[in-house]
């Protein structure tokens, strides 16, 4: 079977909880792609690997990982400590790899990532994975078109409009994110200073930030923070063709309510993303009211069954219901959002064939981060900070 046709052979690098809960079962998933080999330095998680998905080979080495021949890709999941070494190699032996966010943990270390890539010309794909999300490429396809041709309902209230200045920043688009988390549920090395010096304004808020950058479509230019600490942080960007995004990260807030809203708004109208579950429009004409996306692992297909948003709460009501009952807490997860982690791995694929886009390469991944670290800095600092300053 020529290259072109049969499934890549994918590596994963670091089998923790995340490879073992999204990328591994993805990869042994895919139609595109096939699961080669799981390193780890602990024979636990390789053997949990191993009984779980069958995989071909296991290894505790991760430079035999990647010169093995028959490996075509990798992906990479281990913590930050261990992403530079294994990325000059991947660059070095010219094989695309996907790397888990934030990419780096110090700015040294994201310039030198970049600079590998760059260098190597590899296809590379940083895990900002809501790029890849059904509802959120749906959203960007409609806010996008209508920011570059605008076409707002004729219903539009146009007050005196003799008497209206003439405003530089109409036409100027804004992007709002709600984030609401609960800390109760994080893991230990989350409060590690070594592992995580920069608390979740690094490990969560790339996320958000390559949203905010990806839905303006600017350069991000500066950045105001404010933080009580680790679980709650206020974040405003201000790019360089005028538009703001606001960041509201809660960790105070409940598993029992959705977590992220997204409201991209300009030129009259609005898209709105609702826990990747519905996509809302208003004031842009033609579009869609409202979009509906499946949910994951739904264990009650008889309750919500309108879907969406109110769907969710209902199923969500049931899960806790089952979590007091049974006394066991991963019942609550049950008819998730897709966040598009198996379509960033399919989407790649594609990038790597020469058959798709760019998913989310290393240049728009150091951007994201930047404004993450202008964040951080901005937070301790008490002040406006530039991106120019990181």
């Amino acid at each position: 079977m020529a290259q072109q046709e049969r499934p890549l052979r994918f590596a994963v690098v670091g089998c923790g909880a995340l490879a073992r809960s999204r990328h591994i079962p993805n990869i042994a998933r895919s139609k595109k792609a096939v699961l080669h080999t799981c390193c780890d330095i602990s024979e636990v998680a390789l053997k949990a690997c191993a009984d779980t998905w069958d995989v071909p080979r296991t290894r505790t080495d991760w430079r035999e990982t990647l010169r093995d021949p028959e490996v075509d890709a990798v992906v990479l999941a281990t913590t930050e400590k261990l992403r530079l070494p294994v990325i000059r190699l991947a660059a070095e032996l010219g094989k695309p790899i996907y790397v888990e966010k934030p990419i780096a943990k110090d700015l040294e270390t994201l310039y030198q990532i970049q600079n590998a890539v760059r260098d190597a010309g590899i296809p590379f794909c940083a895990g900002h994975n809501r790029r890849n999300a059904p509802a959120m490429i749906e959203a960007h396809a409609i806010f996008r078109r209508h920011m570059e041709h605008p076409d707002p309902c004729p219903w539009r209230w146009d007050r005196e409009p003799e008497l209206k200045p003439d405003l530089s920043e109409d036409g100027v688009a804004s992007f709002n994110c709600r984030i609401n988390d609960d800390w109760y549920s994080w893991k230990a090395w989350v409060f590690d200073k070594t592992q995580a010096p920069h608390g979740p304004m690094l490990f969560e808020m790339t996320h958000f930030t390559d949203l905010c950058n990806w839905f303006l479509a600017s350069r991000p230019v500066q950045v105001a923070a404010m933080e009580t600490g680790m679980l709650n942080h206020a974040v405003i960007i201000r790019y360089e063709t005028g538009e703001l995004a606001t960041i509201n990260l809660c960790a105070n807030g409940t598993f029992g309510y959705p977590k992220e809203l997204y409201e991209a708004m300009g030129n009259g109208g609005i898209v709105v993303v609702d826990h990747m579950l519905e996509v809302r429009t208003a004031g842009i004409a033609g579009a869609p009211r409202r979009i509906l996306y499946p949910m994951l692992e739904d264990r009650h297909p008889e309750i919500g069954r309108e879907g969406g948003v109110s769907g969710w709460l209902a199923k969500k009501r049931a899960a806790c219901t089952e979590v007091e009952q049974t006394g066991d807490p991963m019942k609550l997860f049950t008819a998730e959002p897709d966040k598009g982690h198996a379509h960033a791995l399919d989407r790649f694929v594609d990038e790597i064939r020469g058959t798709g886009p760019v998913v989310c390469g290393v240049d728009d991944a150091v951007v994201a981060t930047r404004v993450a670290f202008a964040a951080v800095r901005s937070a301790r600092e008490r002040r406006y900070v530039d991106l120019a300053e990181v």
